[in-house]
């Protein structure tokens, strides 16, 4: 049975008042496809008698799946390969040599998903940049979804994850067997602080950061909601420091204080000197 056009209405304005994520008309086919399973899981007959328990109720627990369920997680290793390998060649030497004498590095990923990105900057830092282990690294990683959350800090992948963009090396080097998945190992989940932040509410207390990965999210909200984040990103970002957006994004018309590096397909931005 479809979804009514009031549910539809519902829905979306639930899913902008938790997330501020913009469900255009016409995605009715989304929101079904996405709610079904949900409302089966929890045991109702359809998404209209879902959608019934949500407007009965409060704020809870079932809104908030139904939030998490209306979040796209795509995502994969080394995904898009170019900003990492941007990260690899120039960005993370260019700020260890500035930091040598602090030695110290914070890296947030703000949008982690079920925690391929931020774990491929884990390897990638590892594999490179062994000196590291001498520095104080804060990395940070946060998503909006207990559900994602949970995944990541448990670091489990199916041989299909794997497969998508994960090099062989890396696979035999950082991660386990257990049962029919993979996963990471140990001592590489426990250097990522999965922590839930949702980017249109109150930030928690984050400390300066010289790298920043934002990518694949700001294309899922409004214009206001865009300026404002990167409004606080620009507040966090150090005056050297990198930001990484999505290859579909971009600061232009939303945040004169960014400009863009002329790294080819990385998506990568700086603040302007003042």
């Amino acid at each position: 049975m479809a979804i009514s056009a009031p549910d539809f209405d519902f829905i979306r304005k639930l899913i902008h008042e938790r997330s501020a994520i913009v469900i255009e008309p016409g995605k009715e086919y989304l929101v079904e496809a996405r709610l079904q399973p949900l409302a089966q899981r929890e045991g109702f007959p359809s998404i209209q008698e879902l959608v019934a328990k949500l407007r009965s109720d409060r704020f809870n627990c079932l809104h908030q799946k139904v939030v998490d369920a209306m979040t796209t997680n795509e995502t994969s290793f080394f995904r898009d390969v170019h900003p990492f390998e941007t990260m690899r060649k120039i960005i993370v030497p260019e700020i260890m040599a500035k930091r040598a004498g602090l030695r110290e590095l914070n890296v947030w990923c703000g949008a982690s998903s079920s925690g391929q990105e931020p774990y491929t900057i884990a390897m990638l830092l590892r594999e490179n940049f062994p000196e590291l282990a001498k520095w104080k690294v804060v990395f940070m990683a946060s998503d909006i979804s207990q559900e994602m959350l949970t995944r990541s800090r448990n670091g489990m992948y199916s041989q299909l994850e794997i497969n998508r963009g994960l090099p062989a090396a890396y696979l035999v080097k950082y991660f386990q067997r257990v049962g029919m998945e993979w996963q990471i190992k140990e001592d590489l989940r426990k250097t990522i602080d999965f922590r839930e932040i949702n980017l249109c509410g109150a930030w928690p207390h984050i400390p300066k950061l010289d790298i920043i990965f934002m990518r694949n999210v700001l294309i899922y909200f409004d214009v206001n909601t865009k300026k404002t984040i990167l409004g606080k990103i620009r507040q966090l970002l150090k005056p050297d420091g990198y930001l990484f957006l999505g290859a579909a994004e971009t600061t232009l018309n939303l945040d004169d204080n960014f400009t863009r590096m002329n790294f080819p397909q990385s998506g990568c931005y700086r603040l302007k000197d003042n």
